[in-house]
């Protein structure tokens, strides 16, 4: 009886409504943070068997420290940058940084 006083009253719909914008809400905070997440990733290509060319992303002040990780992955026993340079797309853009790094 109580159920159905609540579903004529409309607070047993606004519970379930609340409920679902709690969810969405959670689910949107996890793929933006993901999209952000993703964002400061450097990407690498193998070269050859112990080479590999890192491409960094686009970051203020054109910071090493994704590529750092990124070779650290790839090289847990050490690296050594063979070539590095720096490149800007436009002149708004921040700087991103290309490394060909070889393990040690």
């Amino acid at each position: 009886m109580n159920r159905r006083k609540a579903c004529l009253n409309g607070s047993f719909a606004n519970n379930n409504f609340t409920a679902m914008r709690r969810v969405a809400l959670a689910a949107l905070l996890v793929v933006s943070s993901t999209a952000l997440a993703g964002c400061v990733q450097s990407v690498a290509s193998r070269i050859d068997e112990r080479t590999f060319r890192i491409e960094g992303p686009e970051v203020p002040g054109g910071s090493d420290v994704p590529n750092q990780r990124t070779a650290a992955k790839l090289c847990p026993r050490g690296y050594r940058v063979l070539d590095e340079s720096r490149y800007k797309r436009d002149f708004q853009s921040a700087l991103a940084t290309f490394w060909t790094v070889r393990c040690l």
